[in-house]
């Protein structure tokens, strides 16, 4: 929903909803029916095909989730399902006077430690010429 600055309340109010009728097709609809829930934030890039009973239809060439909000894991970016099984700690040595402690075992599903150490780098990745084509849409509008 667009907002708008009333200058008279100084303050931003909801503007008038505008409704998004997008229709995809094959493995791009059958990626969105089993990736997205009702209310999520998405990125399209298609075709204007029609204007009528207030809605702007689109024929979606390609869409994704607005990262503003949350973090997404992609397959590519993570391991085989293997790395992501608990963590056993090494065997404690047998000349050892004192326990010491044993590295925390991170949960079943939770990402892996490389992906905090690149959160936290100034690791960030080249953005690309169509991300300036999207627009911000909520699925379920």
């Amino acid at each position: 929903m667009p907002s708008q600055w009333d200058s008279t309340n100084r303050q931003w109010r909801d503007g008038t909803p505008i409704r998004y009728v997008c229709t995809a097709w094959g493995d791009l609809a059958r990626n969105a029916t089993e990736s997205l829930v009702d209310g999520s934030a998405v990125l399209i890039r298609g075709r204007v095909s029609g204007v009528k009973d207030d809605a702007i239809w689109l024929s979606v060439d390609d869409l994704g989730l607005s990262l503003r909000e949350r973090i997404a894991y992609t397959e590519a970016g993570l391991p085989g399902p293997g790395a992501a099984a608990p963590v056993s700690p090494p065997p404690a040595p047998q000349h050892a006077a004192q326990e010491t402690p044993q590295p925390a075992t991170r949960r079943p599903g939770s990402p892996p430690g490389w992906w905090d150490d690149r959160r936290s780098s100034n690791w960030s990745r080249p953005s690309t010429s169509k991300a300036a084509d999207a627009s911000p849409l909520r699925v379920g509008s």
